[in-house]
């Protein structure tokens, strides 16, 4: 009897004591979270429970300051997105074999998306096609838009051209005789500039002289332009179609003592370019957006690999307005990009 009074007394005890822990084990248990997060939804655009996580590249076509903004825009898209991370490749000549070996050893690590800016888009069709079998490839600021790319995002440049070449009329009333700029005259957005150009100044007074080239070299842009005010002495005005042949424009015009005398039409945002257009010896800049064109890269390619191809558009194409800046406007435009360059 005694035997059995301990033996229900101890029962007793072990029931009590998992009615007690019961509390406990629910509050350790799996979440049932029914809020907006629930099921591994995160509305604020990061990773999302189960998702992939993806290699994304950003290949430039040069290493010029333009650059500095673009990174920032990836930069900004690459802290946003959890389930990416993202590689900023700058080719330091600017040739078309050093985009290729960029682009062929992102391959070998297994990038899964790449924006690049093609230096030679006609004659890297192939190189994009053969990318694309094994990533996703967009172009930025350049287009390829006879290869396989799923699409492109950057300047209308055609539109852009025409905008410069408005400008070249406003600074040259009476007309006159140019000189263009630019690295290299076969890259697709350098040939959509002049050609936008040309269609502007058809019919004018101005005469284009001729398309110069110096291969992404700047002592060679600049060395272009002063070999050019030389040889013409009644040259008019000088168009630089690429970043940095707003600096090498104006520092050959200053050199030959020629500033004011001959007007400088320009493109994007270079320190010197900005600051000329505020002192006025270039009269005008036409600037495109490089901080969207990172910012959106990233974005697109995380949404495109994440299943999402609605945002690619019909006709493949996303443009990016340009801007133009004189020196009217210039301050406000400095202080902006300067917060985008990280500058105080």
């Amino acid at each position: 009897m005694n035997s059995e009074s301990n033996h229900m007394k101890k029962l007793f005890l072990t029931l009590c004591s998992f009615v007690l822990l019961i509390p406990f084990l629910t509050s350790c248990g799996p979440s049932t979270n029914t809020g907006s997060n629930a099921g591994g939804n995160n509305t604020s655009g990061g990773n999302t429970a189960g998702s992939k996580s993806f290699k994304l590249a950003f290949v430039t076509n040069n290493a010029s300051d333009y650059w500095t903004i673009a990174r920032k825009g990836v930069e900004k898209a690459d802290g946003e997105l959890d389930n990416v991370s993202v590689e900023f490749k700058l080719p330091g000549s600017g040739a078309a074999d050093e985009q290729k070996r960029i682009i062929d050893d992102l391959l070998s690590v297994g990038v899964n998306g790449i924006a690049v800016s093609p230096v030679d888009p006609d004659n890297q069709t192939q190189l994009i096609n053969d990318t694309a079998k094994k990533a996703l490839v967009i172009t930025q600021d350049s287009d390829a838009p006879k290869s396989d790319r799923a699409l492109y995002i950057g300047t209308d440049n055609v539109a852009a051209g025409r905008q410069a070449g408005e400008l070249v009329k406003e600074a040259l009333p009476n007309g006159g005789k140019i000189m263009v700029f630019v690295g290299k005259s076969d890259a697709r957005n350098a040939a959509e500039r002049f050609q936008g150009l040309k269609e502007a100044l058809q019919g004018s007074k101005v005469e284009i002289i001729d398309l110069r080239t110096d291969d992404t070299d700047r002592a060679r842009a600049k060395t272009n332009a002063a070999d050019s005010l030389v040889k013409y002495p009644d040259i008019a005005a000088m168009v630089g179609l690429w970043s940095y042949n707003g600096p090498a424009i104006v520092n050959a015009v200053k050199d030959a003592n020629k500033i004011g005398q001959v007007k400088i039409v320009c493109f994007d945002e270079e320190d010197e370019t900005l600051a000329g257009v505020k002192d006025g010896s270039i009269f005008a800049t036409v600037v495109q957006q490089p901080y969207e064109f990172g910012y959106q890269s990233v974005k697109l390619m995380a949404q495109i690999l994440g299943g999402d191809k609605s945002v690619i558009p019909a006709n493949k194409v996303i443009n990016v307005p340009t801007l133009i800046i004189k020196k009217d406007s210039v301050e406000e435009f400095q202080k902006k990009i300067n917060q985008l360059r990280g500058r105080g």
